[in-house]
């Protein structure tokens, strides 16, 4: 999947944990992805994955909140997540279990209001995921090439978009964009560019 965003242009986020993290990076190439330690800068955590941070921190990006020397504790894993969540567009979340660590970066994500996309699963596997698409909370990318194209032109609309189109793909709340841009969201509104939801503002 990775791989296949990275070639339409798309930047993976991540936060270079062994697993699923580690393969979205090496699946986008380390040219192509921004890893967000729970750590300092200068520690390579985990260590498993110091070689392939290495390589992100020469041909990425490598980020974090933490002072130099800092090790990763349990709660610096949960501030990770939430900078993580709050650079990407979209969260793609492959698997996770009801009180998994990735169903916190889900809660990021609903608060932010950035679209959610889990992997399907068969019965009783990844009972979390499953319960977001029942809930109506995440869409199932249940075709890949059909996602990464809406991706892809997800993305060009962001170069094309004037400042005000492109900050209600980030489906703001109505009363922020009536402080950010009172003389165009009525215009917009009655014009159709836009339509608000339960008081938040997409594009149409």
């Amino acid at each position: 999947m990775t791989k296949k965003l990275a070639y339409s242009g798309m930047v993976i986020i991540s936060g270079a944990a062994a697993g699923v993290d580690a393969i979205a990076h090496q699946g986008a190439g380390t040219e192509n992805t921004i890893a967000v330690l729970p750590s300092g800068i200068d520690v390579r955590y985990p260590h498993a994955n110091r070689e392939l941070i290495g390589a992100i921190e020469k041909q990425g990006l490598t980020m974090t909140q933490f002072e130099p020397g800092f090790m990763a504790r349990e709660w610096s894993f949960v501030v990770r997540n939430e900078i993580v969540v709050a650079l990407g567009d979209v969260l793609v979340v492959t698997e996770a279990d009801i009180g998994s660590g990735s169903m916190r970066s889900v809660e990021y994500a609903l608060e932010m209001g950035k679209p959610i996309y889990v992997l399907p699963h068969r019965l009783r596997e990844s009972t979390a995921t499953r319960q977001l698409l029942a809930e109506g909370k995440a869409t199932a990318i249940d075709d890949l090439d059909l996602f990464v194209t809406r991706m892809s032109q997800k993305a060009k609309n962001a170069i094309e978009d004037t400042p005000f189109i492109a900050y209600c793909r980030n489906n703001p709340t109505y009363d922020e964009v009536v402080v950010k841009f009172p003389s165009k969201i009525f215009e917009a509104e009655l014009s159709g560019l836009i339509e608000v939801r339960n008081g938040r503002v997409s594009v149409v």
